[in-house]
């Protein structure tokens, strides 16, 4: 905006000091006519340029339509500008009118300063610098160096004196990962006890991972611990708008890695610069990303084995990469950095919670255990959000019921309890919630139940927060218990109002995908057995991999799963109408129950839980020995998580009213 701005003043400039237009400017011959004739009021000389300026009457300024004010003086009275033969001649001139009484003005003698000169000799040049100024800073980033730095790398550099250093211990969880990243560390620290041996450093390593789970805090930390310098910049930085400007990025890179060396070079979401070549190549491909990335491959294979340059890049879409990227050379190996398992958690809760003011009633236990699912970032949201929480209240400490408040706004959303509903709405509500909550704590892979409450909550007018099992393999059992839990809310509906509403939609949905995927990923169909249509690599396109009629087979033996689920939820609920009963009016009262509230109402769950028993496990002393393992159904032994195609949130069972 600022160069426009420039523009339009020089263009105002223009107009108003430019006062020489081509009818004012008169020859010498001309003057002296209107001068003998008396009709010139007076004359200013400019000396230094041998010009002058003769202010006429009113007669003359219609005449060359020049503009007259009576009420000005000095210059903004019309004039006529001419040339003089010199200075001397003109005074010898103007003495002679003054004797023939012709003119009897004021003659004044001045130097001029021509404004318009300037202008029109420097202006554009001017506007020049400044709009090479503009595109420079603009190709440069904005920062020093301009266009011709547009091709240097933007590569920002970590060295030995940098405050902001990150070492291992500020990285809570990822055992595995940090266990192989530390081998990194050892190479950069001692390399010549591997290279004296024959061996070859690592090129690079990929950490790959869902977003949040600290892939980049995971690679500042093996910098840290090194202690060498750390480069860092995204994929983006390389692409840009001109041509060739990504891969002369890439060289420079890899130019300033190699003064520097030994360190490591850490490029964040490689997936912009790196994704697979000629995949639609009618689509219009980028060219230049595509000469980025082939200049990129080219550095990767071109610097030598032990110079001591490491790679490392994070992506959460390894999938789209491009294979020359991945293999064995250049990524010599890939660390996955899963999604926080419960004892990373807790430490995650701890190192986010130092900066907190907490009171005792905070269990890191139940905070762990209550956030399934949930990513290093995640958590760091759960205690801002809580600290926001508290305080908005006033408190001076955050308290546990800031951080179930701010689990619940994060799951379930804001709570709307200005939302206006009918008495039959609560009451149909109530019935649905409680019939989730009595079936789930009746069977054995139920979720134990943290609150249900009937008060809206995001989409949901109500909803059952679960503490769902963390599991490594899922038994059929599991999963029909799972179907049979979200229809219990329909069931209970029919069975106890006689009416059936919209508000299932959500289990129903749920319940369906979860009886489809035990039919064609699992092999768990009883007509259709140990049949997997399930493709990973998703080549299958808009094409079914199996006939109609095994489409048909697919159809009723789903239909069958959910018939005899429903039917079972039915018999719980009769069983225990009576507690189902008691536990609506409850919610219909308080709006809010616990698991107290289940405890005093139907008793003790006679399940334990698998996070309970491996909880138990892990605070015997390390010298016991236990060989304690969870029996499944089919009686094999082994560990039982949610299954892949399970929600994992722990707002299960959502009783939300859809209007399509």
């Amino acid at each position: 905006m600022w160069l426009y701005v420039i523009i339009i003043a020089i263009i105002l400039g223009m107009y108003f000091f430019n006062d020489y237009s081509p009818n004012r400017n008169i020859d010498w011959t001309k003057f002296q006519q209107l001068a003998e004739k008396g009709q010139v009021d007076s004359i200013l000389v400019y000396s230094n340029k041998n010009e002058a300026r003769a202010f006429v009457n009113d007669s003359v300024a219609k005449e060359y339509n020049l503009q007259s004010d009576s009420k000005t003086t000095g210059k903004s009275k019309p004039y006529l500008a001419f040339n003089i033969p010199s200075t001397e001649k003109f005074e010898d001139y103007i003495g002679e009118l003054r004797k023939a009484k012709q003119f009897n003005g004021t003659c004044k003698y001045d130097t001029a300063s021509d404004y318009s000169y300037w202008i029109w000799g420097f202006g554009p040049i001017l506007l020049l610098i400044a709009f090479w100024i503009f595109m420079s800073r603009r190709m440069g980033g904005g920062a020093g160096g301009g266009i011709f730095n547009v091709g240097k790398s933007k590569a920002k550099l970590f060295d030995k004196n940098n405050q902001s250093k990150v070492t291992f211990k500020d990285v809570a969880g990822l055992a595995e990962a940090k266990t192989e990243v530390a081998e990194i560390v050892d190479f950069l620290k001692s390399p010549k006890r591997y290279t004296n041996l024959g061996g070859k450093i690592p090129k690079g390593a990929l950490l790959v991972g869902p977003p949040g789970t600290g892939k980049t805090l995971l690679a500042k930390a093996v910098a840290g611990e090194a202690d060498v310098p750390f480069f860092s910049l995204s994929g983006s930085d390389f692409v840009e708008m001109f041509v060739g400007v990504g891969a002369s990025r890439v060289r420079d890179l890899f130019k300033q890695a190699k003064d520097k060396a030994p360190c490591i070079v850490f490029i964040d979401e490689i997936d912009a610069v790196g994704r697979a070549r000629g995949n639609n190549p009618k689509m219009g491909s980028n060219d230049e990303r595509e000469s980025t990335l082939n200049q990129l491959l080219t550095e990767m294979d071109g610097f030598g084995t032990n110079s001591g340059i490491i790679i490392l890049a994070a992506t959460n879409r390894v999938d789209i990469l491009d294979k020359a990227l991945l293999r064995a050379g250049r990524f010599d190996r890939q660390i996955y950095v899963d999604l926080p398992e419960l004892n990373d958690r807790k430490e995650i809760f701890q190192v986010h919670l130092r900066d907190v003011k907490t009171d005792g009633s905070v269990d890191l236990n139940l905070l762990a255990r209550q956030t399934p699912g949930f990513s290093g970032a995640d958590i760091a949201n759960v205690c801002n959000e809580a600290a926001l929480i508290a305080a908005r209240h006033h408190k001076v400490a955050v308290q546990k019921q800031d951080f179930n408040n701010a689990i619940d706004r994060i799951i379930g959303g804001l709570e709307k309890a200005s939302k206006v509903m009918t008495e039959e709405e609560r009451k149909s509500i109530a019935v649905h919630e409680a019939g989730h909550a009595t079936v789930s704590w009746q069977l054995q892979y139920g979720d134990p139940l943290i609150k249900v409450t009937i008060v809206p909550r995001g989409k949901a007018l109500g909803a059952a927060w679960y503490m769902p099992e963390e599991r490594q393999i899922t038994p059929r059992q599991a999963l029909l218990d799972k179907i049979c839990s979200l229809l219990a809310g329909r069931v209970a509906e029919e069975m106890f109002l006689g009416i059936i509403d919209t508000g299932a939609l959500n289990d129903l949905e749920r319940a369906t995908k979860i009886a489809y995927a035990m039919v064609t990923y699992y092999g768990m169909g009883e007509s259709l057995p140990n049949v997997s249509y399930y493709d990973s690599t998703e080549n299958y396109g808009f094409s079914k991999p199996y006939s109609e009629e095994r489409a048909q087979a697919i159809d009723k033996e789903v239909q069958e799963i959910i018939n005899i689920e429903y039917e079972r939820a039915r018999e719980v609920l009769n069983e225990y109408s009576e507690g189902h009963h008691d536990l609506a009016l409850m919610l219909l009262e308080r709006e809010v129950i616990y698991t107290e509230d289940m405890e005093h109402i139907f008793g003790k769950r006679k399940w334990t839980s698998r996070t309970d028993i491996l909880e138990e496990q892990n605070n015997k002393p390390s010298d016991a020995s236990d060989n304690t393992s969870i029996a499944l159904p089919s009686g094999k032994q082994g560990n039982d998580v949610q299954s892949q195609h399970d929600d994992d949130t722990p707002s299960e069972f959502k009783h939300s009213e859809s209007k399509e």
